[in-house]
């Protein structure tokens, strides 16, 4: 009988706090990746707890990052969630519609390119 055979990764977040505890520089880094240390202005982790069926999350940003960085950040999030959905389910109707509404929040934030 053959065993399953697993492995472990990590993936570190620091976060340096001012004195208010308010995130002023993150870094991140994940074992067998480039990734080391590599510096972000914001992240939304979000996890799910299949006991409680519910979603854990934690969504921080620096005290710095601008206001269109952050509708940056929000559009790409939201495409990078409609892919990743239809990766999961193939649901692609309704990812296009998702990706529909990207469009329309990237107009009305005005971050379309022009």
């Amino acid at each position: 009988m053959s065993e399953n055979k697993t492995k472990t990764s990590e993936i570190k977040i620091q976060v340096d706090l001012n004195e208010n505890n308010l995130p002023v520089q993150m870094r991140w880094e994940a074992e067998g990746s480039d990734m080391n240390k590599s510096v972000a202005s914001a992240f939304l982790l979000s996890l799910w707890d299949p006991s409680d069926k519910n979603t854990m999350k934690i969504d921080l940003w620096t005290k710095d990052m601008s206001v269109e960085e952050m509708k940056q950040f929000f559009h790409q999030s939201l495409l990078s969630m409609a892919d990743t959905f239809e990766k999961a389910t193939g649901e692609n109707l309704i990812c296009d519609d998702l990706r529909d509404y990207c469009y329309h929040f990237a107009e009305k934030m005005k971050i379309l390119p022009e």
